[in-house]
């Protein structure tokens, strides 16, 4: 899975209706340019081939509040909301995401109700065990990783990756069931979105072609 896909299309959900350079601004804000692949060329890209795909409603171009060209506006349509929700769903479970897609996925986690992301937390704990279980079973020699020279590095780190994976998650639900975080159907969640025209102190400031569309 590609995290620019979850990433857009939960940028876009937050704001009802927004441009191109809102959602840039706001990716920009949580840092997914520097964890991601969300660079301006993708962020821009994704939002012209999701609207072609029906996902996205591109509204006919508003005049810039800023006085500069009109832009296009995005819509998550009701396919577009589907998408978003099993995209979201698919990265909090699967044990075997990109770092870049579960912290997307962790980023929009308060759109689900709270009992469903621990669920859904919990699958992923079960997933790494049995892989985890798995793995060591054939792979694991009973003398430690040295006896295949440097090579058997390779599946330590994979194995201390699960084992440092797990104990996050775990902790994750238990402050979850705990009652941090306001979820779904419990208030208004923090989002961390900007407002339209406010500074963002973690902007790249670097000009694309694409801000003006």
């Amino acid at each position: 899975m590609s995290a620019i896909r979850l990433l857009v299309l939960g940028a876009v959900r937050m704001h009802g209706r927004a441009h191109g350079y809102q959602v840039r601004n706001d990716l920009e804000y949580w840092g997914a340019h520097e964890w991601s692949n969300a660079k301006p060329g993708s962020i821009y890209h994704a939002l012209k081939q999701m609207a072609k795909q029906g996902l996205l409603l591109a509204h006919e171009t508003a005049p810039s509040t800023a006085g500069g060209p009109p832009r296009t506006e995005y819509e998550v349509t009701e396919e577009g909301l589907a998408e978003y929700r099993a995209l979201l769903r698919t990265a909090i479970r699967s044990y075997d995401q990109n770092l870049d897609v579960l912290s997307a996925a962790i980023g929009f986690i308060v759109d689900l109700p709270r009992e469903e992301a621990v669920a859904l937390l919990k699958e992923r704990v079960e997933e790494m065990k049995g892989w985890r279980d798995s793995v060591t079973e054939y792979y694991t020699p009973e003398e430690g990783p040295e006896s295949l020279g440097h090579i058997g590095e390779i599946m330590n780190l994979w194995v201390h990756s699960a084992d440092a994976g797990a104990e996050w998650t775990r902790g994750l639900i238990e402050r979850i069931e705990g009652g941090a975080y306001t979820f779904a159907g419990e208030g208004d969640p923090f989002v961390g979105v900007l407002a339209e025209g406010e500074e963002n102190p973690y902007a790249t400031g670097v000009p694309d072609p694409g801000d003006d569309g």
